[in-house]
């Protein structure tokens, strides 16, 4: 499954829109979180899965291209691929510090 710029825009909304559903539960009472969606570790392994693959793909094209064997276009599209989904990751991550920043911060 490649990755492109939409993808990752789409797992990062969808992360984005667990963090604020994560948000309402706090201030709505104590309800359970819906179970018949993924949960957010099997969406972040799918995530990070999505994104070694997409850095697998960037590096056999860079290969190909080193032997001559690929075109310069689908090189540039696959390493694109590969950095935007990286730059996703790597926002997803500080998000989820900065959540787990927050919660250390609550008063007991």
């Amino acid at each position: 499954m490649p990755i492109n710029p939409a993808a990752a825009a789409n797992v990062y909304a969808a992360l984005g829109r667990l963090g604020t559903d994560a948000g309402n539960l706090a201030g709505a009472g104590a309800r359970a979180p819906a179970a018949d969606g993924p949960s957010f570790s099997a969406i972040l392994k799918d995530v990070v899965a999505a994104v070694s693959q997409a850095g697998a793909h960037a590096d056999v094209q860079t290969q190909a291209a080193a032997m001559g064997k690929a075109n310069m276009v689908d090189v540039v599209t696959a390493v694109a691929e590969s950095e935007t989904a990286i730059s996703a990751l790597v926002s997803v991550r500080d998000r989820v510090i900065e959540a787990y920043e927050d919660i250390l911060k609550m008063p007991i």
